[in-house]
């Protein structure tokens, strides 16, 4: 009965007919526009947009001259631009892992058995003699009566999780979110809350299906250099993971006789376990400090200025880098010059829009390639009040082969967003799907997840199911051949002779549309009971 109640009143509210807008009358977003920046974004100029490059620079100031000639107001007091900090970190942590106890001592090996970070700009970091603890699943989630870390003082020790949560293959669908992967899912999560509760060091078990990936990409997307953002938050003195064929090692070794650590961390009534096993790894760092950029623009509103609705779109590619078939620019066409350009589209269409009561801030953002950086700084030093920030509405990686008949959103079942986004798309003759593979935590790998962090109910959407006339097993078929042919690869190119924007265009009308409404109403979005992120807001 309260859900029902909670659903009439959300139709009452989305129906008001002075808040609604009449789509007979609201501009269009100019495909022409979204055309000419993807092409000029992804050209060879601007050298595939690496931050702390000759590409940044030209980016950058590429925006803010765009945004000028929009008539867009600097979004940090007199500049279009937030500086951010990064610092690039290049480890080289100890060949061998040591696993010791009573009955002796293993060693694993780097890159074939585990993996060894850190985020502490300092020259030489790593763990001595650590005690290691099962810490289950590393989460800790008041709404769920959950805590893998009660009763232990961590403080020198390193916990040992499993990656995603404890609903994840339960078969129990009231177990967090079932398959869907929750935000304490995340690797960033667990060594975020390890840091929280004091620990050395946080160790997280590999497993390919839960994890959604192989052991191939921590061994590729784990060493080398790595940019940092600087942050006041603590911080492990290593970030590390082990393979699954190690843990079972590591769990024979240990205390645990032989019990089934994976059943043990799914029970709610989970207690931290000692597995009278230390730990040595030793990691040797060279450290440089450089500042990137966000670049942001404001179109003040009119009763209630105060009040802000944020667009975001990561400007920031791979650069220059291993060449494959004799090209070595990483243009990013897609991903994300489609964005970016959608966020100056999006802008455009605003200017030409009668005034809003609200005010529309347009956000593109740095280093989401390095790890969603440039919105974690904006996050820990935002601008704009979060509890004055209407909503974030993300663009990233727009691709389709024509109009789609639905609108996929990737964190479906989070906050009233949804209701707004199928609002719009009813509009469109678009139904609304949540993400067929919620279990990958796409949710928790763009941008909008940062705003999300600090309580802001955030919408990340496209059509990428179904084609207006192009089949689901057509769609499935374009959407794997972007992911194997071109995705992070220097082949993400724009040719305007191949290139179909059509469905883009649609996309970008459609978070157009969204934000209209919210930028004329009094409304704020909530984000519902179940969500990990309402604590935040509230």
């Amino acid at each position: 009965m309260k859900n029902c109640l909670k659903i009439l009143v959300l139709v009452l509210f989305m129906s008001c007919g002075n808040d609604k807008q009449d789509t007979a009358n609201v501009v269009e977003v100019d495909q022409t526009t979204i055309a000419n920046h993807i092409e000029r974004l992804a050209s060879d100029d601007f050298l595939g947009r690496k931050p702390f490059t000759e590409g940044e620079v030209k980016t950058v100031n590429y925006l803010k001259d765009e945004f000028e000639k929009l008539g867009l107001l600097p979004g940090n007091g007199n500049s279009y631009f937030q500086d951010v900090p990064m610092i690039e970190i290049t480890g080289t942590p100890s060949e061998n892992m040591i696993i010791s106890g009573k009955n002796g001592s293993f060693n694993l090996e780097y890159l074939k058995d585990f993996v060894a970070t850190t985020n502490k700009p300092v020259s030489d970091v790593g763990l001595e003699n650590s005690e290691l603890v099962f810490a289950g699943y590393g989460v800790v989630a008041p709404e769920y009566g959950w805590n893998d870390y009660e009763g232990i003082d961590w403080k020198g020790k390193t916990a040992v999780v499993l990656i995603n949560d404890p609903g994840f293959k339960s078969g129990d669908s009231t177990l967090f979110k079932g398959n869907a992967m929750t935000y304490y899912g995340r690797w960033t999560y667990k060594y975020e809350e390890a840091a929280r509760q004091g620990a050395a060091g946080l160790i997280i078990i590999h497993d390919t299906e839960p994890a959604s990936y192989g052991w191939n990409v921590i061994e590729s997307g784990w060493s080398g250099a790595r940019l940092v953002i600087e942050s006041d938050l603590p911080l492990l003195n290593v970030e590390s993971w082990i393979s699954g064929e190690s843990a079972g090692k590591l769990f024979d070794a240990s205390a645990m006789n032989g019990q089934d650590y994976k059943t043990l961390a799914r029970n709610k009534s989970f207690a931290p376990i000692p597995l009278d096993l230390n730990v040595s790894v030793a990691i040797k760092n060279e450290i440089k400090k450089d500042v990137s950029k966000n670049v942001v623009a404001l179109l003040p509103g009119t009763d209630s200025k105060d009040e802000y609705i944020i667009y975001s779109a990561h400007w920031d590619h791979f650069g220059i880098g291993k060449a494959i078939e004799g090209d070595t620019i990483y243009n990013g066409a897609v991903d994300n010059a489609s964005g970016t350009a959608g966020l100056l589209a999006i802008a455009e269409a605003f200017k030409k829009s009668a005034d809003t009561k609200r005010s529309v801030v347009f956000m593109a953002v740095t280093g989401e390639e390095q790890g969603l950086l440039g919105s974690a700084f904006y996050a820990e030093n935002p601008i704009f009040p979060p509890n004055k920030t209407v909503a974030n509405i993300n663009i990233d990686a727009l691709d389709s082969p024509g109009k789609m008949k639905d609108l996929t959103i990737t964190g479906f079942g989070q906050s009233e967003m949804d209701e707004y986004a199928k609002e719009a798309a009813e509009k469109q003759d678009r139904y609304v799907i949540p993400d067929p593979e919620a279990e990958k935590g796409y949710f928790f790998r763009s941008d909008h997840f940062n705003f999300a962090k600090i309580g802001i109910p955030a919408l990340y959407a496209s059509g990428a199911y179904e084609g207006q006339d192009k089949s689901i097993e057509e769609i499935i078929k374009y959407n794997d051949d972007y992911r194997l042919k071109k995705y992070h690869q220097p082949s993400d190119e724009y040719n305007a002779e191949t290139t179909e924007l059509s469905g883009v265009q649609s996309d970008l009308q459609l978070l157009f549309n969204v934000g209209l409404k919210l930028s004329n109403e009094d409304y704020f979005p909530k984000w519902y009971d179940t969500s990990e992120f309402k604590a935040a807001r509230d």
